[in-house]
């Protein structure tokens, strides 16, 4: 526990601010693996990190130390989302476009559980900063994925990503720009953005459109530390009329189950489903068009969440300087070895050249230029004619533009 070594700087935080200790701690029945326990040294940054804060505070502009970072860029962390692609695969066979809805829910609901021990936040990607990877499939076929840290005119940063596998039919383009906040006892990362999943065999459905749950790091101040993904995000399709309002639970101090998930998915007014379980272990689809409600699982993180699909990353030393483990190479190595002075030096000359980069696009009067992706209509398309069928050319093509 950390009451010992926060119990001043947290007392007085609580006394200025009217924070509530009991809504604001950490639940109590976490497992080992989803909270953080600091050590002395840890604590005491944290706290003089904490008493130059203020509940509400954009977090943007604060760096925290380096023990809470988890070793790879939020760039690398998105393809989290593709590491169950039989989930989706082969989803234009299905005639019923509820199953379709289905499929692309279940591919959503896999992405969760995938997370490292404790409480950690990937690096901040840097402007100009992309990461590319290739996956081989066991049936023969290959999937690609890429994502950039861009910024256009005055719009905040942005992670824009692209994944395709024309051989399965799969194409995905979204964009994240997380916000962090001061809570009190707790950080929150309001995950604002998008993705839009099309199913290229089956162009009629349109896009399959899916936000963010909100996440929260509780019990920086007391208690132990957890992450836990909270409020409401939606997966939807138009086209069709059918849409999942979910809602990621935060656990209570006193009641509640802690990684719970519910959800209904609906055809226009309609309710023809019930998701319900836990994200970080078994969740269910409850059909309310079968008189005896019957379950089908959608994803058991406990018996499947190891097969996740592996992917492919060159060498670093066959990288180019602004891709994500090249770029970071040294602050990762530093964390691996938990030395946390030579973390702290190698996050900051990352961050001073691009300090020095902006300085220089200024005095030159440039402005910043994404090489993968670009503004239109709002949204963030990747600069590539996206092929829809799935030959060989169609393959090479998008190889030949993520590795030109």
């Amino acid at each position: 526990m950390m009451m010992g070594l926060f119990s001043q700087a947290g007392s007085q935080l609580r006394r200025a601010r009217g924070s509530s200790v009991v809504d604001d701690r950490a639940p109590e029945d976490t497992e080992p693996d989803d909270t953080s326990i600091l050590d002395e040294n840890e604590g005491s940054i944290i706290t003089a990190l904490i008493s130059q804060l203020r509940v509400g505070m954009d977090l943007s502009k604060v760096t925290f130390p380096t023990f809470v970072l988890e070793p790879r860029s939020m760039l690398e962390r998105i393809t989290d989302f593709m590491s169950h692609p039989d989930l989706i695969f082969g989803s234009e066979n299905c005639s019923d476009p509820e199953e379709r809805f289905i499929r692309v829910l279940q591919y959503y609901l896999a992405g969760w559980h995938i997370k490292p021990k404790g409480v950690k936040k990937p690096y901040n990607p840097v402007l100009g900063e992309f990461f590319r990877c290739r996956y081989d499939y066991a049936n023969g076929t290959r999937g690609y994925y890429v994502a950039e840290q861009g910024k256009f005119s005055h719009h905040p940063p942005v992670s824009a990503f692209f994944y395709i596998s024309p051989a399965n039919r799969v194409c995905i383009v979204g964009e994240l720009r997380p916000k962090s906040k001061f809570l009190g006892n707790s950080v929150s990362t309001m995950m604002e953005g998008e993705n839009r999943i099309t199913l290229l065999g089956m162009p009629e459905d349109g896009e399959y459109v899916v936000t963010m749950p909100n996440m929260y790091a509780r019990g920086i101040l007391f208690g132990k530390m957890v992450l836990e993904l909270g409020d409401t995000c939606f997966v939807k399709n138009e086209r069709h009329g059918l849409t999942c309002d979910l809602e990621f639970k935060t656990k209570g101090f006193f009641s509640g189950t802690y990684n719970a998930i519910a959800g209904r998915v609906r055809k226009g007014n309609t309710e023809i489903g019930e998701v319900l379980g836990r994200w970080s272990h078994v969740m269910e689809f409850k059909n309310s068009k079968v008189r005896t409600g019957s379950k089908s699982v959608l994803f058991d993180a406990v018996k499947d969440g190891q097969n996740i699909a592996p992917k492919y990353v060159p060498p670093e030393e066959e990288q180019e300087p602004y891709e994500s483990r090249r770029l970071w190479h040294k602050l990762t190595l530093a964390i691996e070895a938990r030395d946390m002075e030579a973390a702290t030096e190698a996050k900051s000359a990352v961050e001073d050249a691009q300090r020095e980069l902006r300085r220089r696009r200024e005095e030159r009067g440039e402005k910043f230029v994404p090489r993968f992706f670009e503004l239109r209509g709002g949204r963030w398309e990747p600069k590539l004619s996206i092929p829809t069928d799935a030959s060989s050319d169609a393959i090479e093509t998008v190889e030949n533009w993520v590795w030109p």
